[in-house]
């Protein structure tokens, strides 16, 4: 069978893309997938490097504060359509997947038109532009939160949740100490009292800024912290810290990027996190204690919609952006210190996972071969 997925932009798009093909692969071990993504955006280097072919489209996002600058959007819309329904020609795809992003939208309306079954994926609790406009192109829309029938027909809604990293469960607190000891020159021990701060990738600086000023104040309550600044803040988090790095405490590890996340959630009691889909979808998983810090800086404020979904629940405590600097350190420090709450946040969260998501969506995705082409 022939599986075409699109969507991208953000690591919050690829992930799960990627993910649903690696479980497609395994219920079909003769499929043949193409990706579709937007020329310049992270997609066209991170699925090839995931195995996948993708081809690109010269799609954009709308400008929403300069509206006279989509006059180019518009064209380029143009452009992606046709070669969407090119693309779509040749590669003669039994199922569509749109996971979201500028390069759904083109290639998803292309499938529909050429009467592809569509089934779409939205990550967030607050359903994404693309996603919606085409709800009615798609057969099924498998979503990560409950109550999305005010964005979706309902006898479409699938509740699958986000598919989540495979190897994420399979970390340890002794491994990580191992790890962190090794690679870091610190004196982690599996019974000390753990922070881990991701802002992903490129990270947060907010946060991170906020860490910063508290820093002096979370290392004098005893505990260890595992702090990801991402790479645009790594140089300047690293700096001000230095103190504290070169100090003889042990207690503190400043890096980029995580290359080890399945031990450094492992041996995480209190995890600070930006409220991606993608992120949240981990810590329900993991069954994490997690202040969330909702991103102020993307469309339609969904980091906060998806906090408040956990939050409602007793499941995660939220520190919006602005309130951070003054708040997000002793709000930590007060967590760290009530095991009660920790233990309540952990049962909580957990009873949100939505194990096996990337077969269960892949499961549905086979139902949606034209029974002309089922064995």
């Amino acid at each position: 069978m022939r599986y075409l997925i699109s969507g991208g932009g953000t690591g919050g798009h690829i992930f799960p893309a990627v993910s649903i093909a690696n479980a497609l692969c395994e219920l079909d071990k003769d499929a043949k997938i193409l990706f579709v993504g937007a020329l310049g955006r992270m997609e066209m280097e991170r699925v090839p490097e995931a195995g996948y072919e993708i081809v690109g489209l010269p799609v954009s996002g709308f400008n929403r504060s300069k509206p006279w600058k989509n006059v180019s959007v518009l064209i380029d819309l143009a452009r992606s359509l046709r070669q969407a329904k090119r693309i779509v020609r040749d590669f003669r795809p039994d199922v569509a997947i749109g996971v979201g992003g500028y390069a759904s939208g083109a290639a998803m309306k292309a499938a529909a038109w050429a009467h592809v079954p569509v089934l779409l994926q939205e990550q967030n609790g607050f359903a994404g532009v693309t996603n919606k406009l085409l709800r009615n192109d798609a057969a099924k829309i498998c979503v990560a939160y409950d109550n999305m029938e005010r964005f979706f027909p309902a006898d479409k809604i699938i509740l699958t949740g986000n598919p989540v990293r495979a190897n994420l469960t399979q970390g340890s607190p002794e491994k990580a100490c191992a790890y962190f000891n090794g690679q870091f020159g610190v004196r982690f021990t599996e019974d000390t009292p753990t922070l881990l701060i991701i802002g992903g990738s490129l990270g947060a600086r907010t946060i991170n800024e906020s860490i910063l000023q508290g820093l002096d104040k979370l290392l004098a309550a005893g505990i260890q912290i595992v702090w990801q600044t991402g790479k645009m803040y790594y140089e300047k988090c690293a700096q001000e810290a230095a103190r504290f790095l070169q100090s003889d405490n042990g207690r503190l590890v400043v890096t980029a990027f995580l290359n080890n996340m399945p031990d450094a959630y492992a041996l995480a009691d209190v995890v600070i996190s930006r409220a991606g889909a993608s992120s949240i979808s981990e810590l329900c998983l993991l069954g994490k204690a997690s202040i969330l810090v909702p991103s102020p800086n993307v469309a339609e404020d969904h980091q906060t919609h998806n906090a408040m979904a956990l939050v409602k629940q007793n499941a995660a405590v939220l520190v919006k952006d602005t309130e951070a600097p003054l708040r997000l350190v002793p709000t930590t420090l007060r967590l760290l210190e009530n095991k009660e709450q920790c233990a309540a946040l952990r049962r909580h969260i957990l009873t949100l996972a939505q194990p096996d998501s990337a077969r269960r969506i892949a499961e549905e995705v086979l139902r949606l071969v034209p029974r002309t082409r089922n064995p």
